[in-house]
Protein backbone atom coordinates (compact mmCIF):
# COMPACT_ATOMS: atom_id res chain seq x y z
CA UNK A 1 0.00 0.00 0.00
CA UNK A 2 1.49 3.35 -1.05
CA UNK A 3 1.99 6.19 1.41
CA UNK A 4 1.23 9.89 0.96
CA UNK A 5 2.34 12.45 3.52
CA UNK A 6 0.15 15.55 3.68
CA UNK A 7 1.65 18.54 5.47
CA UNK A 8 -1.29 20.44 6.94
CA UNK A 9 -3.32 17.27 6.46
CA UNK A 10 -5.78 18.11 9.24
CA UNK A 11 -6.54 21.60 7.91
CA UNK A 12 -9.34 22.82 5.67
CA UNK A 13 -7.99 21.54 2.34
CA UNK A 14 -5.75 18.82 3.75
CA UNK A 15 -8.59 16.82 5.31
CA UNK A 16 -10.39 16.61 1.94
CA UNK A 17 -7.19 15.40 0.28
CA UNK A 18 -6.70 12.86 3.07
CA UNK A 19 -10.22 11.51 2.63
CA UNK A 20 -9.78 11.14 -1.13
CA UNK A 21 -6.41 9.40 -0.84
CA UNK A 22 -7.79 6.98 1.76
CA UNK A 23 -10.58 6.07 -0.67
CA UNK A 24 -7.87 5.44 -3.27
CA UNK A 25 -6.46 2.80 -0.93
CA UNK A 26 -3.33 4.74 0.08
CA UNK A 27 -1.94 5.01 3.58
CA UNK A 28 -2.18 8.64 4.65
CA UNK A 29 0.14 10.47 7.04
CA UNK A 30 -1.34 13.82 8.13
CA UNK A 31 1.49 16.00 9.39
CA UNK A 32 0.35 18.76 11.75
CA UNK A 33 1.34 20.67 14.87
CA UNK A 34 -1.30 19.14 17.18
CA UNK A 35 -2.02 15.53 16.22
CA UNK A 36 -3.81 14.85 19.52
CA UNK A 37 -6.43 17.44 18.53
CA UNK A 38 -7.11 15.80 15.16
CA UNK A 39 -8.35 12.23 15.73
CA UNK A 40 -11.18 12.78 13.22
CA UNK A 41 -8.87 12.05 10.27
CA UNK A 42 -8.53 8.44 11.46
CA UNK A 43 -12.15 7.83 10.48
CA UNK A 44 -11.39 8.45 6.79
CA UNK A 45 -10.06 4.91 6.34
CA UNK A 46 -9.76 1.54 8.02
CA UNK A 47 -7.91 1.16 11.32
CA UNK A 48 -4.36 2.46 10.97
CA UNK A 49 -4.77 3.70 7.38
CA UNK A 50 -4.89 7.43 8.21
CA UNK A 51 -2.65 8.74 10.99
CA UNK A 52 -2.10 12.29 12.29
CA UNK A 53 1.56 12.84 13.20
CA UNK A 54 3.48 15.75 14.69
CA UNK A 55 5.73 17.83 12.46
CA UNK A 56 7.36 21.25 12.67
CA UNK A 57 8.04 22.37 9.09
CA UNK A 58 10.51 24.94 10.41
CA UNK A 59 12.85 22.11 11.44
CA UNK A 60 14.91 19.99 9.04
CA UNK A 61 14.97 16.82 11.12
CA UNK A 62 11.26 16.96 11.84
CA UNK A 63 10.42 17.28 8.14
CA UNK A 64 12.93 14.61 7.12
CA UNK A 65 11.53 12.10 9.62
CA UNK A 66 7.95 12.85 8.57
CA UNK A 67 8.66 12.32 4.86
CA UNK A 68 10.60 9.07 5.36
CA UNK A 69 9.02 6.18 3.42
CA UNK A 70 6.59 8.37 1.46
CA UNK A 71 5.73 7.74 -2.18
CA UNK A 72 4.13 11.18 -2.55
CA UNK A 73 4.03 14.43 -0.60
CA UNK A 74 1.42 17.19 -0.52
CA UNK A 75 2.09 20.55 1.13
CA UNK A 76 -1.08 22.34 2.23
CA UNK A 77 0.55 24.61 4.81
CA UNK A 78 -0.26 28.30 4.63
CA UNK A 79 -1.49 31.15 6.84
CA UNK A 80 -3.59 34.24 6.14
CA UNK A 81 -2.01 36.22 8.98
CA UNK A 82 1.22 35.88 10.91
CA UNK A 83 1.57 34.96 14.55
CA UNK A 84 4.77 34.47 16.56
CA UNK A 85 7.18 32.20 14.70
CA UNK A 86 4.45 31.27 12.21
CA UNK A 87 5.43 33.93 9.68
CA UNK A 88 4.72 34.01 5.95
CA UNK A 89 8.41 33.55 5.20
CA UNK A 90 8.92 30.71 7.68
CA UNK A 91 5.95 28.68 6.45
CA UNK A 92 5.15 29.62 2.87
CA UNK A 93 8.68 30.23 1.62
CA UNK A 94 11.25 28.48 3.78
CA UNK A 95 8.88 25.68 4.85
CA UNK A 96 7.87 24.93 1.26
CA UNK A 97 11.53 24.92 0.20
CA UNK A 98 12.43 22.55 3.06
CA UNK A 99 9.66 20.08 2.22
CA UNK A 100 10.59 20.02 -1.48
CA UNK A 101 14.29 19.56 -0.73
CA UNK A 102 13.68 16.76 1.76
CA UNK A 103 11.21 15.06 -0.59
CA UNK A 104 13.76 15.01 -3.38
CA UNK A 105 16.46 13.68 -1.04
CA UNK A 106 14.10 10.90 0.11
CA UNK A 107 13.34 9.81 -3.46
CA UNK A 108 9.66 10.80 -3.32
CA UNK A 109 7.97 10.20 -6.68
CA UNK A 110 5.50 13.09 -6.70
CA UNK A 111 5.08 16.42 -4.94
CA UNK A 112 2.05 18.72 -4.96
CA UNK A 113 2.42 22.24 -3.55
CA UNK A 114 -0.62 24.38 -2.73
CA UNK A 115 -0.02 28.04 -3.48
CA UNK A 116 -2.59 30.74 -4.32
CA UNK A 117 -3.84 32.78 -7.25
CA UNK A 118 -2.02 36.09 -7.13
CA UNK A 119 1.33 34.58 -6.13
CA UNK A 120 3.88 37.10 -7.43
CA UNK A 121 7.40 37.96 -6.34
CA UNK A 122 6.56 41.64 -6.93
CA UNK A 123 3.17 41.59 -5.21
CA UNK A 124 2.38 44.36 -2.71
CA UNK A 125 1.47 41.83 0.02
CA UNK A 126 3.92 39.62 1.90
CA UNK A 127 1.40 36.77 1.68
CA UNK A 128 1.38 36.72 -2.13
CA UNK A 129 5.12 37.40 -2.36
CA UNK A 130 6.12 34.50 -0.10
CA UNK A 131 3.70 32.20 -1.94
CA UNK A 132 5.58 33.00 -5.16
CA UNK A 133 9.01 32.57 -3.57
CA UNK A 134 7.82 29.28 -2.11
CA UNK A 135 6.78 28.11 -5.59
CA UNK A 136 10.19 29.06 -6.99
CA UNK A 137 12.02 27.19 -4.23
CA UNK A 138 9.84 24.10 -4.75
CA UNK A 139 10.47 24.02 -8.50
CA UNK A 140 14.20 24.56 -7.99
CA UNK A 141 14.41 21.52 -5.73
CA UNK A 142 11.68 19.41 -7.36
CA UNK A 143 11.19 20.56 -11.00
CA UNK A 144 8.51 17.96 -11.74
CA UNK A 145 6.23 19.20 -8.93
CA UNK A 146 2.59 20.15 -9.45
CA UNK A 147 1.78 23.66 -8.19
CA UNK A 148 -1.89 24.33 -7.39
CA UNK A 149 -3.10 27.93 -7.15
CA UNK A 150 -6.73 28.09 -5.99
CA UNK A 151 -8.85 31.21 -5.74
CA UNK A 152 -10.88 31.78 -2.56
CA UNK A 153 -11.83 28.28 -1.36
CA UNK A 154 -15.33 27.61 -0.10
CA UNK A 155 -16.84 24.65 1.72
CA UNK A 156 -18.45 23.69 5.02
CA UNK A 157 -15.40 24.69 7.10
CA UNK A 158 -14.40 27.80 5.13
CA UNK A 159 -13.41 31.10 6.73
CA UNK A 160 -14.87 33.22 3.95
CA UNK A 161 -18.64 32.78 3.52
CA UNK A 162 -19.01 31.45 7.08
CA UNK A 163 -17.26 34.48 8.50
CA UNK A 164 -19.37 37.07 6.69
CA UNK A 165 -22.61 35.14 7.23
CA UNK A 166 -21.82 35.21 10.95
CA UNK A 167 -21.25 38.97 10.78
CA UNK A 168 -24.58 39.45 8.96
CA UNK A 169 -26.34 37.56 11.74
CA UNK A 170 -24.93 39.86 14.41
CA UNK A 171 -25.06 43.33 12.81
CA UNK A 172 -27.07 45.32 10.25
CA UNK A 173 -23.88 46.49 8.51
CA UNK A 174 -21.47 44.37 6.48
CA UNK A 175 -18.19 46.29 6.00
CA UNK A 176 -16.01 45.21 3.08
CA UNK A 177 -12.52 46.07 1.92
CA UNK A 178 -12.11 45.80 -1.84
CA UNK A 179 -15.80 45.51 -2.67
CA UNK A 180 -15.00 45.79 -6.37
CA UNK A 181 -12.27 43.14 -6.32
CA UNK A 182 -13.13 40.09 -8.42
CA UNK A 183 -13.16 36.60 -6.92
CA UNK A 184 -13.68 33.16 -8.45
CA UNK A 185 -14.53 30.94 -5.45
CA UNK A 186 -13.62 27.28 -5.87
CA UNK A 187 -15.13 24.32 -4.00
CA UNK A 188 -12.68 22.67 -1.60
CA UNK A 189 -13.36 19.12 -2.81
CA UNK A 190 -12.70 20.18 -6.42
CA UNK A 191 -9.28 21.43 -5.29
CA UNK A 192 -8.75 18.11 -3.48
CA UNK A 193 -9.71 16.24 -6.67
CA UNK A 194 -7.03 18.14 -8.62
CA UNK A 195 -4.43 17.37 -5.94
CA UNK A 196 -5.44 13.71 -5.94
CA UNK A 197 -4.75 13.57 -9.70
CA UNK A 198 -1.30 15.01 -9.09
CA UNK A 199 -0.55 12.45 -6.39
CA UNK A 200 -1.60 9.43 -8.46
CA UNK A 201 0.17 10.69 -11.60
CA UNK A 202 -2.87 11.67 -13.66
CA UNK A 203 -1.86 15.35 -13.86
CA UNK A 204 1.14 16.71 -15.72
CA UNK A 205 3.71 18.72 -13.73
CA UNK A 206 3.25 22.47 -13.88
CA UNK A 207 1.21 25.36 -12.46
CA UNK A 208 -2.58 25.01 -12.23
CA UNK A 209 -4.84 27.95 -11.42
CA UNK A 210 -8.15 26.71 -10.06
CA UNK A 211 -11.31 28.78 -9.94
CA UNK A 212 -15.01 28.04 -9.87
CA UNK A 213 -17.42 28.51 -12.79
CA UNK A 214 -18.43 32.06 -11.78
CA UNK A 215 -16.57 35.36 -11.43
CA UNK A 216 -18.13 38.21 -9.43
CA UNK A 217 -17.01 41.11 -7.28
CA UNK A 218 -16.59 40.78 -3.55
CA UNK A 219 -19.76 42.85 -3.08
CA UNK A 220 -21.76 40.61 -5.43
CA UNK A 221 -20.63 37.47 -3.60
CA UNK A 222 -21.81 39.02 -0.34
CA UNK A 223 -25.18 39.81 -1.91
CA UNK A 224 -25.51 36.16 -2.92
CA UNK A 225 -24.59 35.06 0.59
CA UNK A 226 -27.19 37.39 2.13
CA UNK A 227 -29.87 36.00 -0.19
CA UNK A 228 -29.03 32.45 0.93
CA UNK A 229 -29.08 33.25 4.65
CA UNK A 230 -32.24 35.36 4.14
CA UNK A 231 -30.89 38.37 5.99
CA UNK A 232 -30.74 42.05 5.24
CA UNK A 233 -27.54 43.97 5.85
CA UNK A 234 -26.20 47.16 4.39
CA UNK A 235 -22.99 46.39 2.49
CA UNK A 236 -20.53 49.21 3.12
CA UNK A 237 -17.33 49.39 1.08
CA UNK A 238 -14.39 50.82 3.02
CA UNK A 239 -12.18 53.05 0.83
CA UNK A 240 -8.66 51.67 0.45
CA UNK A 241 -6.88 54.64 2.13
CA UNK A 242 -9.06 54.21 5.22
CA UNK A 243 -8.66 50.42 5.11
CA UNK A 244 -4.88 50.79 5.07
CA UNK A 245 -5.04 53.05 8.14
CA UNK A 246 -7.25 50.50 9.87
CA UNK A 247 -4.87 47.68 8.94
CA UNK A 248 -1.90 49.57 10.38
CA UNK A 249 -3.87 50.32 13.54
CA UNK A 250 -4.89 46.69 14.06
CA UNK A 251 -1.30 45.57 13.40
CA UNK A 252 -0.17 47.98 16.11
CA UNK A 253 -2.70 46.60 18.59
CA UNK A 254 -1.51 43.07 17.86
CA UNK A 255 2.12 44.09 18.38
CA UNK A 256 1.39 45.92 21.64
CA UNK A 257 -0.53 42.89 22.95
CA UNK A 258 2.40 40.60 22.04
CA UNK A 259 0.13 38.70 19.67
CA UNK A 260 -2.57 37.99 22.28
CA UNK A 261 -5.14 40.04 20.35
CA UNK A 262 -5.93 38.67 16.91
CA UNK A 263 -6.89 41.56 14.58
CA UNK A 264 -9.94 41.32 12.31
CA UNK A 265 -7.89 42.89 9.51
CA UNK A 266 -4.20 43.35 8.78
CA UNK A 267 -2.41 45.75 6.46
CA UNK A 268 -1.14 42.81 4.41
CA UNK A 269 -4.70 41.52 3.95
CA UNK A 270 -5.78 44.99 2.79
CA UNK A 271 -3.04 44.95 0.18
CA UNK A 272 -4.09 41.48 -0.95
CA UNK A 273 -7.76 42.49 -1.19
CA UNK A 274 -6.82 45.18 -3.68
CA UNK A 275 -5.89 42.56 -6.29
CA UNK A 276 -8.33 40.52 -8.40
CA UNK A 277 -8.33 36.83 -7.49
CA UNK A 278 -9.27 35.09 -10.73
CA UNK A 279 -7.72 32.49 -13.05
CA UNK A 280 -5.14 34.00 -15.40
CA UNK A 281 -3.67 32.99 -18.73
CA UNK A 282 -0.76 30.75 -19.66
CA UNK A 283 -1.38 28.18 -16.93
CA UNK A 284 -3.19 24.86 -16.61
CA UNK A 285 -6.78 24.92 -15.29
CA UNK A 286 -9.54 22.50 -14.32
CA UNK A 287 -10.20 22.02 -18.04
CA UNK A 288 -6.77 20.39 -18.43
CA UNK A 289 -7.72 17.95 -15.66
CA UNK A 290 -11.15 17.16 -17.03
CA UNK A 291 -12.76 18.48 -13.85
CA UNK A 292 -16.02 20.46 -14.01
CA UNK A 293 -15.89 22.91 -11.08
CA UNK A 294 -18.85 23.06 -8.72
CA UNK A 295 -20.92 26.24 -8.44
CA UNK A 296 -21.47 28.10 -5.19
CA UNK A 297 -25.24 27.83 -5.55
CA UNK A 298 -24.97 24.04 -5.40
CA UNK A 299 -23.04 24.04 -2.10
CA UNK A 300 -23.56 27.23 -0.07
CA UNK A 301 -27.15 26.48 1.04
CA UNK A 302 -25.94 23.14 2.46
CA UNK A 303 -23.96 24.86 5.21
CA UNK A 304 -25.07 28.48 5.40
CA UNK A 305 -28.63 27.55 6.45
CA UNK A 306 -27.58 27.77 10.10
CA UNK A 307 -27.19 31.54 9.72
CA UNK A 308 -30.83 32.01 8.67
CA UNK A 309 -33.23 33.58 11.19
CA UNK A 310 -35.07 30.24 11.53
CA UNK A 311 -32.06 28.03 10.83
CA UNK A 312 -32.94 24.69 9.29
CA UNK A 313 -36.66 25.47 9.59
CA UNK A 314 -36.52 28.52 7.31
CA UNK A 315 -37.82 26.53 4.33
CA UNK A 316 -40.61 24.97 6.40
CA UNK A 317 -41.70 28.35 7.72
CA UNK A 318 -41.81 29.78 4.21
CA UNK A 319 -43.88 26.83 2.99
CA UNK A 320 -46.29 27.29 5.89
CA UNK A 321 -46.63 31.01 5.13
CA UNK A 322 -47.30 30.30 1.45
CA UNK A 323 -49.86 27.64 2.37
CA UNK A 324 -51.62 30.02 4.75
CA UNK A 325 -51.64 32.79 2.13
CA UNK A 326 -53.13 30.43 -0.45
CA UNK A 327 -55.80 29.26 2.00
CA UNK A 328 -56.77 32.87 2.77
CA UNK A 329 -56.85 33.72 -0.92
CA UNK A 330 -58.95 30.60 -1.64
CA UNK A 331 -61.39 31.55 1.09
CA UNK A 332 -61.78 35.05 -0.35
CA UNK A 333 -62.41 33.64 -3.82
CA UNK A 334 -65.08 31.27 -2.50
CA UNK A 335 -66.71 34.10 -0.59
CA UNK A 336 -66.89 36.11 -3.82
CA UNK A 337 -68.87 33.34 -5.56
CA UNK A 338 -71.35 32.70 -2.72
Amino acid sequence: MKLVTIFGGTGFVGRYVARRMAKQGWRVRCACRRPNDSPFVRTYGVVGQVEPVFCNIRDDESVRATIRGSDAVVNCVGVLSEGGKQTFKALQQDGAARIARMAKEAGVERLVQISAIGADENAPSDYARTKALGEKAVLDAFPEAMIVRPSIIFGHEDEFFNRFAGMARMAPLLPLVGGGTKFQPVYVDDVAAAIEMGVVGKAAPGIYELGGPDVSTFREWMQEMLAIVKRRAMIVNTPMPIARLMGRGFDGVKKLSFGLISPPLTLDQVRNLGQDNIVGEGVFTFADLGVQPTSTEAILPDYLWRFRPSGQYAGSNESAEHLHANQVKGGENRAGFS
